[in-house]
């Protein structure tokens, strides 16, 4: 019973992940770079696949091991440390929260003809509300697996509707035209940046889920996350693919719902609006969780009071977003930095690593660090190569 029971667990841990992942700017960024990139998009997916593998690894078991937070690793190695990465996490998860909460409202305006301000405010309301019953923990995980799994029948039905060239696909996954490297940084954020690199392992640690004897789980958990999280991004690619492969060009105000359309008429605009909510409001429950659990330990009552501190959190995303709309410059400024908090989060804990004051005897595996160190160095030079960009183009 114990066995079944974590495993639901870590299965939640990973759809949690892999639906915090999956927001609208995920929908988005898909789409756009496979729109500039045809087939040799795949190539871009496939770096990116193998850089989170590295990411969430290292995360996950130093997490377990530690069976402490990313904040307080970090504030162990080095006083104060945890508190900036903690306030950055936390106002960049805000930031995207606003845009996850604008991503339910076009959802829910596709499918049920409301505004994205009505449709904001029903969503938030559903997200709330899965914090306001007594087993909060185990409601969410059920959430993320059961809208996980429609988001993948979903966007794989799309794609096999827009009938895309599978063999030119997989020919220019392994031998692209062109390489993007901005483009790989900038999916490798959207997937294991920011607060989205420890929903997981948080989520195991506060399940209980610790040690080097579950370290096997954990593994085969962070692994089921990114699978999860590549196959949708996979599918969704092959779909865009479809139509771009024949000429045909995306509207640039909404191209994901424009790929859902044109790969599937009327029907597939409307299961556009059930996959944006969906992706949305998992990404909302997920930022909202992950941001307030890097604070949890600031002091005795927000630990004690976590649930109301994430519905705050989910409102105030939802009043910022109701009364003032979209902070654009906000976003873009939170996607730059998000780049930046990667490299920072994963330097500190490949250092944790190897401290015997924070996991005792255990031996972090020598080809870990050593990707890890590999995916520091490139997420530093490309997070700062676009946070620059992103400056230029804003002032």
């Amino acid at each position: 019973m114990q066995q079944k029971r974590n495993w639901g667990i870590l299965l939640g841990a990973a759809f949690l992940m892999a639906t915090s992942a999956v927001g609208p700017g995920f929908l988005t960024q898909t789409t756009v770079f496979t729109q500039q990139l045809g087939a040799s998009f795949g190539f871009v997916i496939l770096v990116s696949i193998i850089l989170d593998i590295g990411v969430q690894l290292n995360v996950w078991q130093v997490i377990a091991v530690a069976q402490k937070r990313a904040q307080d690793i970090a504030n162990h190695l080095l006083p104060g440390l945890g508190v900036l990465i903690s306030l950055l996490i936390l106002l960049g998860g805000l930031a995207f929260n606003i845009g996850n909460i604008g991503g339910t409202g076009l959802g829910l305006q596709v499918l049920l003809g409301i505004s994205p301000e009505t449709g904001a405010l029903l969503a938030a309301a559903i997200a709330i509300g899965l914090f306001l019953v007594k087993e909060a923990g185990k409601i969410m995980d059920r959430f993320a697996q059961g809208l996980g799994l429609l988001l993948i029948l979903l966007i794989v039905y799309v794609a096999f509707s827009s009938a895309p060239p599978l063999a030119e696909a997989a020919i220019k996954t392994f031998v692209p035209e062109t390489i993007d490297f901005v483009a790989i940084i900038t999916l490798v954020g959207g997937t294991v940046g920011g607060y989205i690199t420890f929903a997981g392992g948080h989520r195991l640690l506060d399940a209980g889920i610790t040690g080097e004897a579950a370290l096997p789980q954990i593994k085969t958990s962070a692994l089921a996350g990114i699978v999860v999280a590549s196959v949708i991004r996979v599918f969704l690619f092959l779909a865009a693919l479809g139509i771009v492969a024949r000429g045909i060009l995306l509207d640039p105000n909404n191209p994901p719902a424009s790929v859902f359309r044109l790969a599937a008429g009327n029907l597939g605009y409307k299961l556009f609006g059930v996959v944006m909510f969906a992706a949305a409001i998992t990404s909302v429950v997920g930022a909202a969780y992950t941001s307030v659990s890097f604070i949890k330990s600031w002091h005795p009552i927000i630990q004690k009071n976590e649930n109301w501190v994430i519905i705050l959190f989910i409102s105030v995303s939802t009043f910022i977003f109701v009364t003032i709309g979209q902070p654009v410059r906000l976003l873009l400024l939170a996607g730059a930095l998000n780049g930046l908090i990667l490299p920072v989060t994963l330097a500190t804990i490949l250092v944790a690593a190897h401290q015997k004051k924070i996991i005792g005897t255990y031996q972090h595996p020598r080809w870990l660090t050593i990707f890890g160190i590999l995916v520091v160095l490139l997420m530093t030079w490309m997070g700062g190569y676009t946070l620059i960009t992103q400056m230029e183009k804003l002032f």
